[in-house]
Parts: C-alpha cells; sequence; structure tokens
C-alpha cells in the first residue's frame, strides 16, 4: 500500500457483504444485516471492539444472493468503500438482525483474501486519500472544467427544490464548503440512480472519469425535474392565494399555498357527509354516536392523524345497510325449478329450503335460520349456498374462515389499535349494501386458536338468534341487527367444531353421490361446463354414459365429483389439440428449378401423404375405453376385493372419513409363540380395545365354533402369536365400528375358512357379543356399492338408516341386519359358521337320559 499523509484504513480489512446498495464515498447508508457470516462480523468487531479502527470495515457490494452464503463464499465485487460504523441498532423481530448506520470514508481494492469463516477477512489496499482535498488545492485543465461545470449543474438541481425545507437550505451551503473532488460522489449517492450506475460511479478509480460518468446522471435529475414543473403548470392568480400562517409558528414566516376553491370543496364535502349520516336511515342509538363523531370532525384539522380514522369510521357508518334489503322470491314452484336446475339430488337440502319460503309466505318476520351443510369434499357445499342466494332473490356473500385464529377477524378491532378495520360480518354487509343477504361461512370446522381469542367462540353471538339482533363490532361499536341475515355454514365433519357453537345451528348432512348420480350431474352438468371452458361444441366431443361410468369407477374414487370433472377436462384437453391440428391446412412443397423431376414428384408425394395424415378428424369425437386408455393412462382403481380375499384370515370393514365413506381391509396372521397379539397400521386406542374384545370372545367361544390353534387346540392363542395388521399403514385410523370385522377376520383364520369375497361390515361388539349401532351408514353403504361389493353387514338398530340410502343403491345390495355376532359369522360365511352340535357340558348340569 503506498504511503501518502492522510489517514490511512487498515491493511486488512473485514468486509461486509451486502446486496442492498452501494456506499459511495463521503455517503451515509443504512444496511441491514441477517447473514451469518455478516451477524458475525457485527458480533465479533462491531460490538466488541474498543479503538476507532475496529468500527472501520469495508462494504462490498455481492453479486450474489446471501441467503446462500451458508455453502460457498459469493463472488464479491473487485472495488469496495471503507466505512466507518457509527451507529449499530439489533431487533429479534420478524427474526434477529442488526441495522447499520455507516458513513463511507474512501475506496480500496481487494489485494487478497485472507479467510473466509466466520467472517470475510481481506488484505486492501488504499485507492483514495482521505486529507488529500483538504488542502485548497486547485483543479485545472479539462479535469478543472469538468468540475466547475459539475459544480453549476448541482447548484442548479438544488435551486429546483423547494428552499424553504430545512434539508435543501442545508444541501446548498454544503455544496459550498464540500471540495469539488468529493462531488461526484456525495451527488451520486443522492439523486435517483440504479445500483449498476453506482457501481461505475465506485469503480471509477481515475477523478476525470469520476466526473464523467457521475454528470450524465446528475443532468438526467435535471431534466426529469424540468419536465415534472411543465405538467404542474400555475395559475395566474396563484400569488394572490398565498396567506402568512399564525405567527409563532413552526416555521415563522413561512408560506403555504391555500386553494380557496379547495376549502370550499372541502365546505361542501362535510355538508354533503352530513346530509348522508341524515339519510342512512339508522336507528337512534347509531345516529346519536355518528352525530357525535361527525361534529368532532367538523372541527378537527385535517393536519391531524386521527381525522382520516375519523372519518373513516363515519364513512363506514354512513356505507352499511340500516335499513336496506332485498325483497324475497317466495313463489316455491319457481324456487323448486331452480333449486333442481341447478343441482342434483340433494332433495333433503331443497326440502329445507322450499320450507322456510312457505314459512315466510305466513309470516313475513321471520328470523333468518343458522343452517349448517356438513359433508365430503366436492359435494356441492358451497354451490348449493350460492343456488339459494339466487333462488331467495338475495345477494350472497362467502366468508372462508379457515385457518382463522383471531377473534378480531370476527368482530373486528377496537379503534384504539392502528391500522383498525371492522370485522368480516360488517365488512360483508358493507360490500353486498343489505341488510338480509345470504351469508356462507365456509370451513366452519377449521377454525383455529391462538392468543389473540378463540373466533369459534365470537362467532356464538353471530349464529345465535336470540342474540344476533344486537351484534356489536368491536370497531363499529354500536350494535347492528343481523336477524334477517340467512346464515349456512359448511363444513367436512362436526368433530372439530366446538359444542356449544354445533348447537346454534341446524346440521344438514349432505352425503356423498352415488355412481348413477354421479353419471347424471356429469351430463347435467359438469360436460357443458367443460366444453364451453376448452371452447368445444357437443358437435365435436361426445362422453358416452358408459365411458363416464368407466371414469367413475376406473378413474375417481371420491364421495364428490370434483376428480371426475378434473378427469373431464382432460379429456377436453386432450380433444381440443386433434381439433387444434385439424384446423391447419396443410402445406405442399413445389420443388425448385435446380431439382431434378424425379426429386420433385417425390417431394410432392410426401407431401400429400403429409396432408392426407394431418385431415380434420371425424366429427364427433367420441370417447370409447380404448380413446378413455390412451388420454387418461391405465386405470387407477382397479376391483382387487376378490383377488384380496384368497387366504382365510382376511375381511372388509367399512369406514367414515370427513371425504366420504371408505371399504378397509384388516388381515390376520397366526404363528408359533407365546400367546401375544401384535396391532399395526397406526390403530387408535378405541380399535386396538376392539382387537382385545374380539379375541377375548373369540377364544370364550372356541370350542363352540370348533376354532383351534396351529396344534389343535381349544384355545386359539396357545403357543400361538397372532398378528393383526389393517393396511395404509400411513393413515391413521380409530373407531369403534371395525369390531364385527375384526372379530370376522380372526374367526377366518381360527377356522381355516374364506370369507365371502362380497361381503363388507360394520358395527361394534361387546364382550357378550352383542353388536352395538355406529354412525356414518351412507356414506359407508355407498362406499361399499362403489367398490362393488354386494352384501353389508351391519347392526339391527342401524336399519333405519337405510332409508336414507337411494332406492337404486337399495336394490343392487343384499342388507343383513345383526344384532349378534353368530348373526354376523353367519352371514359373513358361505354356508353359514354353524355351531358344534355336541357341545361339552357345564360341569355344574347333570345330564339326563
Amino acid at each position: 500500500m503506498s504511503s501518502n499523509d492522510g489517514i490511512q484504513i487498515p491493511s486488512r480489512l473485514p468486509l461486509l457483504l451486502t446486496d442492498e446498495g452501494v456506499l459511495l464515498p463521503g455517503s451515509t447508508m443504512r444496511i441491514s444485516v441477517d447473514t451469518p457470516r455478516n451477524m458475525q462480523l457485527v458480533k465479533s468487531r462491531l460490538l466488541k471492539g474498543t479503538s476507532l479502527k475496529s468500527t472501520i470495515i469495508g462494504v462490498i457490494p455481492n453479486t450474489k444472493d446471501p441467503e446462500h452464503d451458508n455453502q460457498e463464499l459469493p463472488s464479491l465485487h473487485s472495488i469496495g468503500t471503507a466505512g466507518l460504523a457509527v451507529q449499530v441498532v439489533g431487533s429479534n423481530w420478524p427474526k434477529p438482525h442488526y441495522t447499520l448506520l455507516i458513513t463511507g470514508l474512501c475506496r480500496f481494492r481487494v489485494a487478497q483474501m485472507l479467510k473466509e469463516r466466520p467472517f470475510v477477512v481481506a488484505e486492501v489496499e488504499q485507492l483514495d486519500k482521505l486529507e488529500q482535498y483538504t488542502e485548497g488545492q486547485e483543479l485545472d485543465g479539462e479535469l478543472g472544467e469538468l468540475a466547475q461545470r459539475f459544480y453549476q449543474d448541482a447548484v442548479q438541481l438544488v435551486g429546483m427544490l423547494d428552499m424553504s425545507v430545512p434539508v435543501v437550505a442545508k444541501l446548498r451551503r454544503l455544496l459550498d464548503s464540500l471540495p469539488r473532488e468529493t462531488l461526484p460522489d456525495v451527488l451520486a449517492s443522492m439523486i435517483r440512480t440504479s445500483n449498476k450506475e453506482k457501481l461505475q460511479v465506485l469503480d471509477a478509480v481515475d477523478l476525470e472519469e469520476r466526473f464523467k460518468r457521475a454528470l450524465p446522471l446528475l443532468t438526467r435529475q435535471i431534466e426529469g425535474l424540468k419536465l415534472l414543473q411543465k405538467t404542474r403548470k400555475p395559475r395566474p392568480d396563484d400569488d394572490k392565494r398565498v396567506l402568512v400562517v399564525r405567527k409563532g409558528g413552526v416555521f415563522p414566516g413561512h408560506q403555504f399555498s391555500l386553494d380557496e376553491e379547495g376549502e370550499d370543496e372541502d365546505g361542501d364535502d362535510m355538508a354533503v357527509l352530513d346530509k348522508k349520516v341524515k339519510e342512512a336511515g339508522m336507528p337512534e342509538h347509531a345516529l346519536r354516536v355518528c352525530l357525535k363523531e361527525l361534529k368532532r370532525l367538523k372541527k378537527m384539522p385535517q393536519s391531524m392523524p386521527e381525522y382520516a380514522l375519523t372519518r373513516s369510521y363515519v364513512e363506514l357508518m354512513v356505507e352499511l345497510p340500516w335499513n336496506k334489503s332485498t325483497t324475497d322470491c317466495l313463489d316455491i314452484r319457481a324456487a323448486r325449478v331452480l333449486l333442481d336446475n341447478d343441482h342434483y339430488a340433494m332433495e333433503k337440502l331443497k326440502k329445507r329450503v322450499l320450507e322456510y319460503l312457505a314459512v315466510r309466505q305466513l309470516k313475513s318476520a321471520l328470523k333468518g335460520p343458522i343452517l349448517c351443510f356438513v359433508g365430503p369434499p366436492g359435494v356441492g357445499k358451497t354451490s348449493v349456498g350460492r343456488s339459494i342466494a339466487r333462488t331467495l332473490g338475495r345477494e350472497f356473500h362467502r366468508i372462508a374462515l379457515g385457518g382463522v385464529c383471531d377473534q378480531s377477524d370476527i368482530r373486528g378491532h377496537r379503534r384504539t389499535y392502528v391500522g383498525s378495520m371492522p370485522g368480516r360480518i360488517i365488512n360483508g354487509l358493507k360490500t353486498v349494501g343489505v341488510n338480509n343477504p345470504v351469508f356462507l361461512l365456509d370451513e366452519v370446522d377449521k377454525l383455529g386458536k391462538s392468543l389473540q381469542g378463540d373466533p369459534a367462540a365470537a362467532l356464538l353471538e353471530v349464529l345465535d338468534p336470540e342474540q344476533n339482533h344486537s351484534f356489536t363490532d368491536h370497531y363499529l361499536n354500536v350494535s347492528f341487527d343481523l336477524s334477517q341475515v340467512l346464515f349456512i355454514a359448511t363444513a367436512n365433519t362436526t368433530a372439530t367444531i366446538p359444542p356449544a357453537l354445533l348447537d346454534r345451528m341446524e346440521v344438514l348432512q349432505v352425503p356423498g353421490y352415488t355412481q348413477e348420480e354421479k353419471v347424471e350431474i356429469a351430463h347435467r352438468h359438469l360436460i357443458p361446463h367443460q366444453l364451453e371452458q376448452h371452447g368445444l361444441t357437443p358437435q365435436q366431443l361426445q362422453i358416452p354414459h358408459h365411458t363416464t361410468l368407466d371414469i367413475i369407477t376406473k378413474y375417481t374414487r371420491e364421495a364428490g365429483v370434483r376428480s371426475l370433472e378434473r378427469k373431464i377436462g382432460a379429456i377436453c384437453r386432450a380433444v381440443a389439440v386433434k381439433v387444434a391440428e385439424g384446423h391447419k391446412s396443410p402445406k405442399v412443397e413445389q420443388p425448385s428449378a435446380q431439382q431434378g423431376a424425379v426429386d420433385g414428384e417425390r417431394k410432392v408425394d410426401e407431401s400429400l401423404r403429409e396432408s392426407e395424415m394431418a385431415a380434420p378428424p371425424e366429427m364427433p369425437i367420441v370417447i370409447d375405453p380404448m380413446a378413455l386408455k390412451d388420454i387418461l393412462g391405465p386405470p387407477l382403481f382397479e376391483m382387487e376385493v376378490s383377488e384380496r380375499l384368497t387366504l382365510p384370515g382376511v375381511a372388509i370393514g367399512l369406514a367414515w372419513t370427513p371425504l366420504g365413506g371408505e371399504i378397509m381391509f384388516v388381515e390376520a396372521s397366526r404363528m408359533e409363540g407365546e400367546g401375544q397379539l401384535t396391532l399395526t397400521g397406526q390403530l387408535g386406542d378405541v380399535m386396538k380395545e376392539s382387537a382385545h374384545l374380539a379375541i377375548s370372545w373369540l377364544r370364550s367361544n372356541a370350542k363352540k365354533y370348533q376354532l383351534t390353534n396351529l396344534t389343535g387346540g381349544p384355545d386359539p392363542l396357545e403357543g400361538t402369536d397372532i398378528h393383526l395388521h389393517f393396511p395404509a399403514g400411513a393413515v391413521t385410523k380409530d373407531g369403534p365400528s371395525a369390531g364385527v370385522t375384526i372379530v370376522t377376520c380372526l374367526a377366518s383364520l381360527f377356522s381355516g375358512r374364506l370369507v365371502r369375497s362380497d361381503v363388507a361390515m360394520t358395527g361394534e361388539i361387546t364382550l357378550r357379543g352383542l353388536v352395538l349401532p355406529v354412525g356414518g351408514i351412507k356414506d359407508k353403504v355407498l362406499a361399499a356399492h362403489r367398490a362393488g361389493l354386494r352384501r353389508v353387514i351391519l347392526p339391527k338398530r342401524n336399519e333405519k338408516d337405510l332409508e336414507e340410502i337411494p332406492a337404486p343403491v337399495r336394490a343392487e345390495l343384499d342388507f343383513v341386519a345383526a344384532s349378534s355376532l353368530s348373526d354376523v359369522l353367519n352371514a359373513a360365511f358361505d354356508g353359514g359358521f354353524p355351531i358344534t352340535t355336541n357341545p361339552l357340558p357345564h360341569p355344574h348340569v347333570t345330564s339326563k337320559l
């Protein structure tokens, strides 16, 4: 490093890598530090150092994302700026970081990298002398002309700004006191420039080159200000509208432009707002509060921060529909036709809507019901809510509650907080503009809970017909009548809804669709919708009913129709490609003069053959099983039921999930051991207890049903270990309804007999062999029907639930109502499960001839 009379920076400097900007000598810059290398530099050098040299660091631009500096050292710029850290501020939010205030001193060049861990240290060569310009030496020649021109442009730029601002006046004085040689760095850091342009100024070690690179940037800024001033043409009488503010202000004698017309407009605006308040039709208690806030607003200067908050509050009060409502369409016949056109099946939901319309005809002042549609995804719960609003002729508003964990989302924030706003209920009423809309509270079963409160508890007031006539939002702070709002909630399950909230709603189950219903829905709604979305017509694409049934059975396994619609969309896209290719006219290339006649004829023949191959496909394109396999690939779901029941120890159960019903295989195996029972498949405690119940009942009835162990002994567990497995081990399973399936599976294992391959079962068991009722019967039966099973064993007390099963499904299935495990075993095996005709007599009973 060359020696000079100025202050020298250390020859070894720790380097701060930044991509936030470019620090130039003579300028000050705030830099956020959050990467491991930079954090370690701050902790080791700036926070622990005591000398002046310890606060001098090298700031060097980073050409690579600093978030990845754990793996390798980013590529560094060759020239940086030595800076003095004058302030260090630490914070832990949103993550640990430091903010540094650094003043640039001089340029340096990286000579050699000394170390990379824990932070970068390099040997540097100082390029600028810190005090070489303070001795009053004058610049001459071309450099002097450049410096003078640059100074004049800088003075012109500052003169175009408002000199009444203290910062601008200080900058004007600074221009006269600074050495001319420092102006390029100082001005380039102040005017609007890109990082790339600042890098060019930083790289200009030669002073003349530095002036040449910074001068165009300064000129561009001046031209921009001139253009901006031209667009703001002052009026000729503006000088008459300049008034002096009161004496004793912040800046005595400071002048402000006061637009008299603007003042009149503000007064007119207040008069309009006052008129709107009186015409809003607010109840007396709300009008009193609103007039009080409006009175405060008129006395409040617009410069006060509270002015905007108060004005927003008054405008919200004016915009709320206090007495605005829509007239319900009470024509029941028209409503029935509209509901049938929009949705196929869902008779229970349609019946409830028509009942509401009928009661509204008899009594106009009817409070809106609180309905809750519970069912698997994709069955149309949300679209039914929109259809109900259209049927009633009401406005519709959807509020998504999934993941909401702050009660302020429902009730709003108090106005004392910064950024406060009304809750979703009041905001929704403002959006629709009427006080009797249909509000859809979507995914009410997925509400969260956090330190900010429980939104489910906040909904208790909203969804209680006895309380919501005076709902009070924290932001509004006056009561609003929600009794005319028709609230519809949707959920996949009621298990996660708090009991108090569930008690306030009328729950309507929306089970999955049967295969016949899905085929009908596909041809009524899904296929026409997808054809329209993909620009196709029925004359171009036809999907027969049997093809739709193949898609349902072989490519989807769901309670709703979302996957079915996606598969139909995939078919439409494939057909759209064929149709688009057919629209292109083939081009026949003519042979050039240089080619021979034979080559020309061959070229024409090949072009004609290509044109024949590219001919438009015959319309309509009918999707048959072969085309379906070409488009969607091999079937995703094959009926594997009969294949999996080829050995003893396998049975089929029925399970309920929030996504609909599912069939569930239960497998059992035995080997020599010590009588231990092993359970696998992520089973819950209730299901484990059901397995132990099944083992105990079978052991107590082993002689009755001729169940033996591996050696033929009467105790099935003597010298035998049992392994019970529920496939799909990644899915957690629990519940009592698998009891009868476990008993049947183990009975098949101990007896060596096969369970019928077309039988599925569900039911809870007791230690005495009784079969108790379970829930979700409709979803479970539909799952068995989708899987192609023909017999369903269910508890005797669940026979009443069969009325909900569609008639076509009931006709195709054989239902066996079992009150005991003996009934279950007789129905699950071909020829029944015989009982020993000559059981051993009880030891306390005497046989008589």
